[in-house]
């Protein structure tokens, strides 16, 4: 309470039982150290481009520049935007206490969406929903988006930590992220450019990625595994745990330097981020009317971890590759005569590429091929 005295002076009265802030469950002391803590991190991923001070109410891109200071620019830009999160994969960082990789998760199926549009991301912002502020623990979580946007060269500009005790259980927090890209109207991938004959190159996913985790949980749950002990049949050098966490690929260098290669001709035709869904989910998003996906998927070696799940789990084939990966996290159809040329440099970027399959006319399905009843 406060009471005005005749001399319009503010005169404190001591609040019912001494509450405070803090003692509803939000140390805001902790919100301005975490402030500190991040600082450094959040400003490796900033570029000429970024504006503004670290701490202020909101950022600024400048999206368009005077082209003697940079290396390009846009004639007619189309932003492009996405939002996404980690889903409950944090619930196995939370009980593995590494908690520094699923930021990473988060920038990557962020920016892995924008891409398939032909876009260059710009800029990323993340959400934090914590039980209580502890400014080292998350740090260490926001180093991991820091890391995902140097992976990505987009500049982390903001975020929201938010302490909820009243919503968020103990040790418990949720992550998520908005990025913003942009991409040049002339060379926006449109899949309506995809036609039969052309070929499908899948790219190799890093394991699980950030999709399927509430199977893996009922999984592991159900059979008992415990997540610090080494599965031969996956893994003989690395702990159970630490392979579900490994963090999402992120296929961002290596895509937009192929796009920038072909500047007048479009060889790629569509591109796909294999997400929840798998590949029969995902591959449809990208195919126009009368075109189907016919995969080999003897193209490529399924990883260990999907087979000791779908044994452990007693999972259907058809659902396995309706929930994940399957091995493949990114797909392009591509032109054929540029795709021996397109695989070639893709390796050199560093990825494992597959050609498991082409289009053909159909009705926009895709047709796995190979798949073991």
């Amino acid at each position: 309470m406060i009471a005005v005295t005749r001399a319009g002076y503010a005169a404190r009265m001591t609040p019912p039982e001494g509450m405070t802030y803090a003692s509803a469950g939000v140390d805001i002391d902790a919100g301005d150290r975490l402030v500190d803590l991040i600082k450094p991190m959040v400003r490796r991923t900033h570029g000429p481009r970024v504006m503004g001070q670290h701490g202020a109410f909101a950022s600024m891109f400048r999206l368009d520049f005077e082209p003697r200071l940079f290396k390009r620019n846009y004639k007619d830009p189309v932003l492009v935007a996405c939002t996404d999160g980690v889903g409950t994969k944090v619930k196995l960082a939370i009980d593995m206490g590494i908690i520094n990789t699923v930021g990473i998760d988060c920038v990557a199926m962020n920016v892995n969406d924008m891409i398939v549009q032909g876009a260059e991301p710009l800029f990323f912002l993340d959400y934090l929903g914590l039980h209580k502020q502890d400014p080292e623990t998350t740090a260490a979580i926001v180093e991991g988006v820091a890391r995902g946007c140097e992976i990505s060269q987009c500049a982390l500009v903001g975020g929201e930590c938010a302490e909820m005790p009243d919503i968020y259980q103990a040790g418990d927090f949720d992550i998520a992220g908005f990025a913003v890209g942009v991409v040049e109207l002339a060379r926006a991938v449109d899949p309506i450019r995809a036609k039969p004959g052309d070929v499908l190159l899948g790219l190799n996913s890093s394991g699980i990625h950030s999709n399927g985790f509430s199977l893996v949980r009922k999984v592991l749950d159900r059979r008992r595994l415990k997540l610090d002990r080494v599965q031969s049949a996956v893994d003989a050098t690395r702990s159970l745990g630490d392979v579900l966490l490994e963090p999402t690929r992120i296929y961002v260098r290596p895509i937009v330097s192929l796009l920038r290669r072909y500047r007048v001709k479009k060889v790629v035709s569509a591109m796909a981020h294999i997400t929840g869904g798998g590949l029969p989910g995902n591959l449809p998003r990208v195919l126009p009317d009368g075109v189907d996906a016919v995969v080999n998927t003897r193209a490529w070696e399924v990883p260990p971890i999907f087979r000791f799940l779908q044994e452990k789990g007693n999972v259907d084939t058809a659902e396995m590759w309706r929930v994940f990966n399957m091995g493949i996290g990114y797909v392009l159809a591509v032109r054929p005569a540029f795709a021996d040329s397109i695989t070639r440099q893709l390796e050199g970027s560093g990825e494992v590429v597959h050609r498991i399959g082409r289009l053909t006319k159909g009705r926009g399905r895709v047709v796995l091929k190979g798949v073991d009843a």
